[in-house]
């Protein structure tokens, strides 16, 4: 033996050291049906300052609006109501919108490709779970502090989570302030044959100030007795400022007005979410779930004329309000069996009722109206989860659910009932067990329900003079059905070794009765009996088609290649077509999904100082969208570069420097009305700017 040779070494074989997002492609891998797990590792990476910054870059993932604005979160480019998103497995709450929520209240998010019995099926794009941290006895709290400098104005982000330790509970409690400058600048320029050619400049800075808490707390109890709840609480308050500026040139010479702008908005949300979870015997759990809350909301928007160069006016006064009060409740129930036969048996009722009172005057929106009402909705489920041999799994469900709509307006009362029953399947096939490569198969069916508004949204008045189509009145259809949609996909998956992950996802969606909005000329809309007027409301316009291709990659650099650095890649490239069959082509598409959309992100540690550098680009193309024979939209090019570098201090302390939108460029919208005789089109330019950030990032 050589002297110095330890004694009494024990061989421990080979030992495997996970990372956590190691753990997430493990879940993803096990799942039986198609998701896509990413972790606090991944979400925290960037150091965005909202979750929608976060989702924008995940796979076939898309945000509307201009880069940095936020808007309405979908998958495969389907638009509103196609993408179902839950909070903690439960349907968000009325009023309430994941930008809110802060990437530090986030322990993982989850994609769900195609629908399943338990999450719901009012999902044809597919589903998105956020599940929030949950608390850790003897981890220090997480403080950040962030200030941020956009286009000359700044604002500030205070964070602190805290991990409570009061035994025999666990949680957490997460609290933010904000105070955050907004400017926005837009301007508009709409071409008529009949109404000659109109300029509106839009200028504003907005101020809000807000406050969010949220908590998770869990008991633990004897036999599997586990007792959890969640807290939430948002208040903000808005003020806005801004300049308009008209112009038009038509037959009787150009003429110009200016007004000035006041918006004022209040948002006030408290909810509970409970869950009670309590082990029955050693093969039955029993999960009972609950939620109580109530919204509010308040806004004003005033415009003032200052000057005006001749008659008729552009601009006029113009004083819109809207307020409601959402209150909701639900309960739910959940049964699981494990079988000898290794089935395991899953089946539920769910309950839940939202009862809003509203009142609006001038607003242009979808969602605003005059009204009470309430809907209810009663969904159950079975399903069953089971291993066939080796080499295939699957997976069986069925969901029935109705919803029932009631509501009184200035036009008399409506009400609308649907009712679907929803059979899925999903499969699982491992041609070699050992190795880390499988196919994944799902036949489901899925809906899309029309919204509060779609169904009885009070007729509403565009606010125009001349009444235009491309700025038409608007109103609600009470008889409208739900969309329903056959869809298959298939999907290649290879888990990489050292980690990582290389996936084919292919998929197809059959939808009927589809919902659309579509501008007609009317006659007596009740504030103007007799006159004929440009009226936008919705219909089941009839069938339509979308299939598309989603590609991933995540994997080092070193694993491709022998001597390059170890850098992370995440990537992914998704490729989508549809097709509306009562429409006429080219571009008879869906609305607003575009053709593709791409990311491409890359992290590196660097290796002696404790710094590491990323980015990502996200990249979606521009395209037109035909909604009928007479109506084409148009979407501008979105192409946004974020780059980040941490310090770390010390174990403890660490310095992030984000900049978001590093090459900004205009993003660019525009609408075509030609029915033969009348012809408009309207372009619409959105400026965005570079915002940067720095935050110092401890644990206390």
């Amino acid at each position: 033996m050589a002297p110095n040779e330890p004694t009494g070494v024990t061989d421990l074989g080979q030992v495997e050291v996970r990372s956590n997002r190691n753990n997430d492609t493990e879940a993803r891998r096990e799942s039986s049906v198609a998701k896509i797990v990413i972790g606090r590792e991944e979400i925290q990476r960037q150091g965005d300052a909202n979750l929608g910054e976060v989702l924008k870059r995940l796979p076939g993932v898309t945000v509307q609006g201009a880069p940095g604005r936020g808007g309405a979160i979908r998958m495969r480019g389907l638009g509103g109501g196609y993408t179902q998103i839950l909070l903690d497995g439960e349907r968000l709450p009325p009023g309430f919108s994941i930008d809110t929520l802060l990437p530090e209240q986030v322990e993982r998010i989850e994609i769900l490709r195609a629908p399943t019995a338990e999450t719901g099926a009012r999902a044809i794009a597919g589903t998105i779970n956020i599940v929030l941290r949950e608390g850790q006895r003897a981890v220090p709290d997480d403080l950040k502090v962030t200030r941020s400098r956009e286009h000359g104005y700044d604002s500030t982000l205070v964070n602190w989570v805290h991990n409570l330790n009061i035994k025999p509970m666990t949680g957490t409690v997460t609290v933010s302030l904000t105070d955050q400058y907004r400017p926005d600048e837009s301007s508009s320029v709409i071409s008529s044959n009949e109404l000659g050619d109109t300029t509106r400049r839009n200028e504003s800075v907005g101020h809000r100030q807000a406050l969010h808490a949220n908590a998770r707390l869990q008991w633990r109890g004897e036999q599997g007795k586990t007792l959890t709840l969640t807290p939430f609480m948002i208040y903000s308050d808005f003020l806005g400022n801004g300049l308009v500026q008209a112009s038009r040139t038509d037959t009787n010479g150009t003429r110009s007005d200016s007004a000035l702008t006041l918006n004022q908005s209040r948002f006030a949300m408290a909810r509970l979410n409970g869950q009670w979870a309590q082990r029955l015997s050693a093969n039955d759990r029993l999960e009972v779930r609950f939620g109580l809350g109530q919204s509010e909301f308040d806004s004003r928007q005033d415009q003032t004329v200052t000057t005006s160069s001749g008659l008729p006016p552009l601009l006029r006064n113009v004083s819109q309000f809207q307020n409601f009060i959402d209150r909701s409740g639900s309960l739910n129930s959940k049964w699981t069996r494990a079988m000898d036969n290794g089935h395991q048996l899953v089946s539920g009722l769910e309950l839940e009722g939202v009862r809003r009172l509203e009142e609006a005057r001038g607003v242009l929106d979808d969602n605003a109206g005059d009204l009470t009402a309430r809907t209810l909705r009663v969904a159950g489920y079975a399903q069953d989860e089971f291993k066939i041999n080796r080499h295939w799994s699957a997976y069986t469900g069925l969901r029935y659910e109705t919803i029932s709509t009631e509501a009184n307006d200035p036009t008399g009362f409506k009400s609308n009932t649907s009712s679907v029953w929803t059979p899925l399947l999903h499969a699982l096939w491992k041609p070699d067990p050992a190795k880390r490569d499988q196919v994944r198969m799902s036949l489901t069916r899925s809906y899309k329900t029309p919204t509060l508004h779609n169904l009885v949204a009070r007729p509403v008045s565009s606010g125009e003079v001349d009444s235009r189509p491309t700025r038409p009145d608007r109103i609600g259809n009470p008889d409208l059905r739900p969309e329903l949609a056959t869809g298959i996909d298939v999907a290649f998956e290879r888990y990489l070794s050292g980690g990582g992950v290389l996936s084919a996802n292919v998929f197809r969606r059959e939808i009927t009765d589809l919902i659309r909005y579509t501008t007609t000329q009317q006659v007596g809309p009740y504030w103007a009996p007799t006159e004929t007027r440009w009226v936008s409301s919705p219909i089941n316009l009839g069938d339509a088609s979308t299939q598309g291709l989603e590609l991933e990659a995540k994997f080092r650099l070193n694993q491709a290649f022998a001597n390059a650095l170890p850098i992370d890649i995440r990537s992914n490239a998704s490729f989508f077509s549809s097709k509306v069959k009562q429409v006429p082509g080219p571009n008879n598409r869906l609305d607003q999904q575009p053709d593709m959309t791409a990311n491409l992100g890359a992290d590196y540690r660097f290796r002696g100082m404790p710094l590491t550098l990323g980015g990502n680009l996200n990249w979606n193309p521009d395209y037109d969208t035909r909604r009928t024979e007479q109506q084409l939209v148009y979407q501008g090019v979105k192409q946004v570069l974020d780059v980040y570098g941490l310090w770390r201090i010390s174990p403890a302390s660490a310095v992030r420097l984000t900049v978001s939108n590093l090459q900004p460029r205009d993003y660019i919208t525009g609408s075509t009305f030609d029915n033969g005789s009348f012809r408009e089109t309207s372009r619409t330019t959105d400026r965005n700017w570079r915002n940067v950030q720095l935050r110092l990032e401890m644990k206390i």
